[in-house]
Order: structure tokens, then sequence, then C-alpha cells
């Protein structure tokens, strides 16, 4: 029997779509889009009279303070993550007004009222924590569909009885362990880059990959931009106050004294991706919204302070494929959704993948950048997912510059060897995957645990 390659093309592993979480917004838009979709294609969408949506486990916990209910709302009108006006989605539901019609795929109005959606926080389903169940009935009120889609981190969604593997790819270079890619690498040599490269253009051309990788660049450094020059507070009871463009301001004013350092950039690139986030504006998945701000504040701070090439681009790209080839592991054999594994599953994945990136940017060999994300990985193990309030917002926007950093200094430290180390990214993601399965429900993502109950909100 085959076995199934864990890559994950870069396209879908980074997609540009909204805040404040991959896996309670964008995923959960997608679920109910999709549902929408297979209502008109099978021709019930003209006797359906009413819609209602049951938000199960983590969804069901934190739903409301990620937005869930607001994306729910987007995805049965039709609306997409990757091309939705942040604002259409924004408290779409939260200020909905019982008795509106709903324009199911933008097409069929049906009566919706707020508590079509209902919340079951404590009802875990076994397929994955983030779950809900989308049902469409007639004017009877007889059944006419009913799915239940998982939304398992990233923003990727799998229905349930659906094969999870039914629209995989087949990659000319097929691997499922790191081992394994660097033993692809040795091969045929290449760099980690050069396999997924190859295999992106198995699907389209290099030209196209190349348009569409730089496209995602250039909505992460965009993301950076409006964040570092936005003001005011974060949506939520928190009331956090955005900092990226007061730490900026200071930072300019301190050019030429020495005391701006290329670190402080790098976190601030950070918090301005979260901010950015948190405020439900456009984001990249990287591979993940809560961990969204990592990799391009790695990948800015390469490209501004240390990339001595008249042209950044051909190193970006590489930057981003290693990372896609990395994220792929992850994501193949662990998780990265913080309801599934805990904050480790998502900001030690992308540091990670951040590290990975960086090392391969600054020239490293294939063992290299595997040991750089082995020890960005090493140290989040066991990193809970505790949200004060349900908002994707305290730890979540420091952590992302704290990891930053990390991903840095992991990528020095690997490539200041030859790649050989005692502890190999099999191993680290093994070990993920085991404390994600031992870590306690309350610090993954449910808000019942941690900071998220320790913190007390004014």
């Amino acid at each position: 029997m085959a076995v199934v390659t864990a890559y994950v093309s870069a396209f879908e592993l980074f997609s540009i779509g909204v805040g404040p979480s991959s896996s309670h917004t964008v995923g959960p838009m997608r679920a109910a889009r999709d549902f929408a979709d297979r209502l008109s294609a099978s021709g019930a969408l003209p006797r359906v009279a009413r819609i209602d949506c049951v938000l199960y486990g983590s969804l069901g916990a934190t739903g409301i303070g990620h937005g869930t209910p607001d994306a729910i709302v987007a995805g049965l009108e039709g609306l997409a993550p990757e091309t939705v006006d942040p604002a259409d989605v924004r408290e779409r539901w939260q200020r909905w007004r019982d008795g509106d019609t709903l324009s199911v795929a933008g097409t069929h109005p049906v009566m919706f009222v707020k508590k079509d959606i209902s919340f079951e926080p404590f009802t875990r389903l076994p397929g994955h924590p983030n779950a809900m169940t989308v049902s469409a009935r007639d004017a009877s009120g007889a059944l006419l569909a009913s799915d239940t889609y998982y939304s398992v981190g990233g923003g990727f969604i799998r229905r349930e009885g659906e094969d999870a593997h039914a629209h995989d790819h087949t990659y000319p270079f097929q691997y499922r362990t790191a081992d394994a890619l660097l033993a692809l690498c040795a091969e045929h040599g290449l760099s980690i880059a050069a396999v997924a490269r190859l295999n992106e253009e198995s699907r389209r051309s290099r030209a196209d990959v190349d348009e569409r990788l730089d496209a995602i660049w250039a909505a992460m450094t965009g993301c950076i931009d409006a964040g570092l020059h936005a003001t005011g507070l974060l949506p939520g009871l928190l009331q956090v106050r955005r900092r990226a463009g007061a730490i900026r301001e200071q930072l300019e004013g301190e050019a030429g004294s020495g005391k701006a350092l290329p670190g402080d950039w790098l976190g601030t690139f950070a918090l301005a991706v979260n901010e950015e986030n948190a405020s439900g504006g456009r984001v990249v998945t990287a591979p993940t919204n809560g961990a969204a701000g990592i990799l391009p504040a790695v990948a800015r701070y390469w490209s501004e302070f240390v990339c001595d090439a008249d042209d950044p681009t051909p190193g970006m790209r590489e930057f981003l494929l290693t990372a896609t080839a990395l994220g792929s592991l992850f994501k193949a054999n662990a998780s990265i959704s913080g309801a599934e594994g805990g904050c480790q599953a998502e900001v030690g994945s992308a540091c990670a993948m951040a590290a990975g990136g960086l090392t391969a940017a600054m020239g490293g060999t294939p063992e290299q950048v595997e040991n750089a994300a082995e020890i960005a990985m090493e140290h989040h193990l066991g990193l809970t997912c505790d949200p004060v309030g349900g908002l994707v917002q305290i730890p979540c926007i420091e952590r992302n510059a704290i990891a930053a950093s990390t991903a840095v200094t992991a990528a020095r430290l690997a490539l200041r060897g030859d790649g050989s180390h005692y502890v190999s990214l099999d191993t680290v993601v093994e070990t993920m995957r085991q404390t994600g399965i031992d870590m306690s429900t309350k610090y993954k993502e449910t808000s019942e645990g941690g900071l998220a109950v320790n913190v007390v909100e004014c």
C-alpha cells in the first residue's frame, strides 16, 4: 500500500483569508459555504426554508470570541475568506436582526434568527475538537440535508464521511517524514525548497508558482504594513490597545542612534500582523491565523536586515517553499490545530517553519534546515492554548513576537553547526503529537484553564 505523502501545497498551507482564527473563522466559513454549494448542486436549495448550525467542542467554547458565527453567516451567503472584504464578516451574526432573510449561496432567501446558531461546548465529537453540524429544513421542518464538518486547523476542513485523502494530488517527490525528505534531497542533489518547487510544478507552471509565491509574500508584508500604521483598540471586551504603530514610531525616531536594533523590528513586525488578525483583518495563514505573525516577521527581518542580494525575491521564494515542506510534516504527523494540540501545534509549528525558511534563505544545507526546525519546535513542546476571553489577543499577540525571536535564534544556532544533532525533527514532531494527546482539554483553545481563568477581566 502506497504511503500517503505529507506534502501540502504552499497555496493551501499559506492561504489568504481573514482574522482572527484559521480554525474558528476561516474553516467554518469554508464549511458553511461548502454546505450552501452542496445544497445548490443537489437541487434542494429552492425548498430550503430554514438553516441551523450547532457548534461543538472548542468551536462552541470560544466561537463567539473568534467570530465563528459571523463567519458561518458569511459562508452560508456564499462569501469566501480568500476574497471577502473583512468588514463584511466582522460582527455579521452579532449584529443580526432576527427575522431578516439570509441569502443562501447568494441567491435563495431564508428566514434566519441568531439562535439558529447554537453552542455545545461540552459536547466533543470524535472526529476533531472543532466540529459543527449544519442542517437545512423545508417549510414543514422536515430535514432536507445535514452535514458535520471538522475544522482541523489552518483553515482546512473535512466533511464527515468524506475520504480525507480523496482530493490529494500525487506529487513526484513523496515523503512522510523529515528523514525521508532529507534522503530525497541527498539522492537527487536538491535543496528542501527545490523538492517543494518540483512538487508545485507538477501541478502548475514555474511562472504560475512564482507568481503565487510572490502574491503570498505581498499579502504577508502588506499585513505587516497595515498593522504598523494602525492605532486604537482591538475589538472585544478586553479593550487591548494596539502597540505596533507606537513602537514603529519609536524605532523610526531612534534611527541612526544605535538604539533601534533589528530584533526590535522583528518583534514589532510580528505584533503588527497579529494585531491585524485580532481585528479581523486580511491575513495569511502561516500555518494558522493565531500564529500568522511569526513567519512574515522573520521573512521581513531577513529581507530588510540580513539579505545582501540586490533582489530578495528568489530568496523569499526559497524561504516560503522550505517552510511549506516543513509545515507539511507537522500537519501530516501531528497537528497545526490549537484545539487539538495546544499552542505548541500552532506557534511551535510556525516557529519551526520560520526557522527552517530563514536557514535556507541564509544558505543552509538541508541538514541545517532540519536542525533549525527541530530546535525551534523542541522549545515549544507543551505550550498551552489558553486565550483570555476566548479572543486571539492575550497571550497570542506577544507570543508571536517571542516565537519570531526564537526562530531567528534557532536558525543561527543551526547555521553554526554542520546539521548533525542528537534529537531529530521526526522525534520532536512525534513528541508534540503525544503531548497534544496528553494535554488537558482545558488548555486546548477552550478558555477553561491557564491565563484564560487566572486573568481578571475588568
